[in-house]
């Protein structure tokens, strides 16, 4: 898996039609939401903004008014073959009166995503994981702070007769910091995996 480090983009010309690829590098559907606002709002003359969204648990699909399957299904084609994530892919079209055909449309929409990726620059991806961490209040703040040094997320608080975290971290850190969070709170909480 691989993810943008920065937003990419490439412009194609067929048939008079232009076709402007974007990659957008995103967290949620929300921001996805954002992003598409932010394009239709610097295109306005644009005749269609379709998007592919593939983000960790909220991917979608969005042909903008284009025949169903020719836009938004070969642009998540293109970004699942790349082994893309956490990515909105948008393609702008601007139409040059010429008609494409379905076949046309797809192989515009895809090719304009593919160019966009190799303009891209990639990393990769590291898996995550979420724990849910059970501790007393007063360890609360220290928790924090060393979730704060070795950059794992607090997704969640909940309180109760006991302070319940959820956090985000890379797999390939979470015993290293389970373990540092023990010995921090001399062994005064309790891990398990977040449902």
């Amino acid at each position: 898996m691989h993810q943008l480090a920065a937003p990419a983009s490439a412009e194609i010309e067929i048939k008079k039609s232009r076709f402007i690829g974007m990659l957008f590098a995103v967290g949620s559907r929300p921001e996805a939401q954002v992003l598409l606002a932010e394009q239709r709002k610097q295109h306005p003359g644009a005749c269609h903004v379709c998007w592919a969204l593939v983000c960790e648990g909220d991917s979608g699909l969005d042909d903008d008014g284009e025949p169903s399957g020719t836009a938004a299904k070969p642009m998540y084609n293109v970004l699942m073959h790349k082994d893309l994530m956490n990515v909105l892919a948008v393609v702008v079209r601007y139409w040059g009166g010429i008609k494409l055909g379905a076949g046309g449309l797809t192989r515009a929409y895809g090719q304009a995503i593919s160019e966009a990726v190799k303009n891209a620059e990639l990393q990769p991806v590291e898996p995550q994981c979420e724990r849910r961490c059970v501790l007393q209040f007063a360890d609360e703040s220290s928790l924090r702070r060393l979730c704060e040094q070795q950059q794992v997320t607090v997704l969640d608080a909940a309180y109760a007769e006991a302070v319940t975290l959820v956090l985000r971290m890379k797999v390939s850190q979470a015993q290293a910091f389970e373990e540092a969070a023990r010995n921090l709170l001399r062994g005064a909480l309790q891990f398990s995996k977040a449902a």
